[in-house]
């Protein structure tokens, strides 16, 4: 039986969201996302004065997406907006709030599947070669700075499980490093030895010099005022070192996990240690790269061969 009329559908939205981060273990970025939508969602219904959780039924939401797709929305945003609004629409109804799931049966446009930015092996050394020649200088931050790099790189991790790691989620003698990725599940990647001895000099002529705090559980990369480092702040880095490099698509560290991506499979790595590396649920989303990787197969063909 549904609940009695009279509930507050903005506070359910909050209530939903508090579940997927307490239950589901959806990460910090979803969550916003989904409560943007889901209270954009809310005022729509509320402005055809639909105001009860089985107001939001089939038809409502299609006007709602086709509304979304009128404003110009890209089809990755519209995407999302018919996903939060399936999964709310699921809980509501195993909630008892609704008698039926509305939206079980909505569907928006396929995302567009953008090929990610990567840097060739040339640009990438000289990345790195500008964070070792700044880190030559013995600055902190810079020394913290080309860890990161070398880290992303090496590891090709998501930024939020950089930001997250601590001093003990790495293993100098084995190589590894522990990471908390997408849905509180951890994994443990290789890094090399570059990344080694970049983190071990950080260690010990940077890390002092920006905070006191000592021991496993502190932060490992940590900002110029001591605290745990910021995703904002990684992302700035970052985007200060790509400007350098020709090339148009993203500026962030997600195109170092591109990258490194990208030239493992060039290299002859396996898809699916490349899947367990990156943390994918879906080999799906990791063969992604290797259209990257023929894309590139192509274009040195058609530049190399004399009957391309």
């Amino acid at each position: 039986m549904a609940h009695d009329r009279g509930v507050n559908l903005p506070r359910l939205v909050e209530t939903f969201v508090e579940y997927l981060s307490a239950d589901r273990g959806f990460s910090v970025h979803t969550i916003r996302s989904y409560r943007s939508d889901l209270t954009n969602l809310v005022a729509f219904a509320e402005e055809r004065l639909a105001t009860e959780p089985a107001d939001l039924d089939l038809e409502l939401l299609r006007e709602w997406l086709w509304q979304s797709s009128q404003e110009g929305l890209a089809k990755a945003t519209l995407a999302r907006r018919a996903a939060a609004s399936r999964a709310f629409s699921a809980w509501l109804a195993q909630n008892n709030y609704t008698e039926l799931d509305a939206a079980a049966r909505l569907k928006a446009p396929k995302a567009d599947r953008h090929l990610p930015r990567v840097l060739n092996r040339d640009q990438m050394a000289e990345m790195l070669q500008s964070v070792e020649s700044r880190a030559s200088t013995a600055d902190p931050v810079a020394l913290r700075d080309r860890a990161i790099v070398e880290l992303l790189y090496a590891s090709a991790l998501r930024v939020s499980e950089l930001v997250g790691l601590s001093a003990n989620d790495v293993d100098d003698s084995r190589l590894t490093v522990r990471v908390m990725g997408k849905g509180s599940k951890e994994r443990v990647v290789p890094f090399g030895i570059p990344a080694q001895r970049a983190i071990a000099d950080y260690l010990e002529r940077g890390r002092p010099q920006l905070t006191a705090e000592t021991g496993g559980a502190a932060p490992l990369f940590v900002g110029a005022r001591g605290k745990r480092v910021s995703a904002r702040t990684v992302y700035e880095v970052i985007a200060h070192l790509l400007a350098d490099v020709p090339g148009s698509g993203g500026s962030g560290p997600h195109t170092l996990r591109h990258t490194a991506a990208t030239h493992l499979l060039d290299g002859g790595a396996d898809l699916r240690a490349v899947q367990e590396l990156l943390g994918h649920a879906s080999l799906g989303t990791t063969q992604l790269y290797t259209h990257v990787s023929t894309e590139r197969l192509r274009e040195s063909y058609r530049t190399a061969h004399p009957r391309a």
